[in-house]
């Protein structure tokens, strides 16, 4: 059909990308807050800042990336797969330019999000028991009929899009000493490689998932692909595979990569509640689970950490009585 691909900077991205795509974001969102709170800070021992992209309009950073997508494809219709942050996002993005979106979720996922994504105007396709069944139909779906088929960890444009949150971090606190970045496909965590090296080479960019569902760290530990099994609680962390491209970015600059258990991540999600007066999804709270699990490295120390959405299911709100 001769649609063009979205690539922003081709497949190396730049600082100059991600300052391109922020021109695209600040069309449609503000800056989120980043604020810290004196007994958060207590309790981890160092000054936290937490980034609250739980405040974006579809409860997580994801949407930066979806603008920066879909404004470069200019109405043409996209298939993607997700269990809800990306599938809002790029529901959000596509119903500003009233662009065809297709959303493939695997038939279990949580009927809240499901609806989440349907009231955002995009069509939903419940099939498979996994991820990976749910990414093999749209693939198909897209050879198909013609539609965009979009990763979400190996399109550039979604990199650009959710790296303007680091910019916003760094031009704010450049003397920071780390950001822990929770990783579910990694392309929060790639961003922050690519906007710390630029404006900050002295800050840390630690990765965190969640040790039930390990597969992006296992890569980066390997340095190879990696497809394990995906039993983690926090639905945004849940990933069975690598992806190749966000991987090139971590392998070349994320500075650590470390595991938390599902029940630390639940324990920061309850202190993000009490003392920080935030919702957390578990993917948003896996960075305090990481400061918690690693008291000494973080002591005394300057951290950011992202609070990457707050739509928290009802299947993990249950575990934070």
């Amino acid at each position: 059909m001769g649609w063009p691909a979205p690539i922003i900077g081709g497949m190396q991205l730049t600082i100059e990308d991600v300052r391109a795509a922020r021109e695209v974001v600040r069309r449609h969102l503000p800056p989120t807050p980043m604020w810290s709170y004196p007994v958060l800070d207590a309790t981890a021992g160092a000054t936290v800042l937490v980034k609250h992209e739980n405040t974006q309009p579809t409860g997580a950073f994801k949407v930066r990336g979806g603008l920066v997508l879909i404004a470069a494809l200019d109405g043409r219709p996209t298939v993607t797969y997700s269990t809800g942050n990306h599938a809002q996002s790029m529901a959000y993005a596509s119903s500003l330019v009233d662009a065809p979106c297709t959303v493939v979720m695997p038939a279990a996922t949580t009927p809240a999000k499901v609806a989440a994504v349907e009231a955002r105007g995009a069509d939903i396709v419940l099939t498979g028991d996994t991820l990976a069944e749910a990414e093999e139909h749209a693939a198909a779906l897209a050879a198909s009929t013609g539609a965009y088929l979009v990763s979400p960890g190996d399109t550039p444009s979604l990199i650009a899009g959710v790296g303007t949150l680091y910019l916003e971090i760094l031009e704010a606190r450049p003397d920071l000493d780390a950001i822990v970045v929770p990783v579910g496909s990694g392309s929060g965590a790639a961003a922050a490689t690519i906007v710390a090296r630029a404006l900050s080479p002295d800050c840390a960019v630690i990765g965190v998932q969640s040790a039930a569902s390990p597969a992006a760290h296992d890569a980066w530990r390997s340095g190879s692909p990696a497809t394990r099994p995906n039993r983690t609680r926090a639905e945004g962390l849940a990933t069975g595979r690598s992806f190749d491209l966000t991987q090139r970015y971590l392998r070349a600059a994320l500075t650590d990569f470390v595991l938390v258990t599902d029940d630390r991540i639940a324990e920061a999600q309850r202190l993000l509640a009490v003392q920080a007066h935030t919702l957390a999804e578990g993917a948003g709270a896996a960075p305090l689970a990481a400061l918690l699990a690693h008291p000494t490295r973080f002591q005394g120390r300057q951290i950011a950490i992202v609070c990457t959405g707050g739509n928290a299911s009802p299947h993990e709100l249950t575990h934070l009585a």
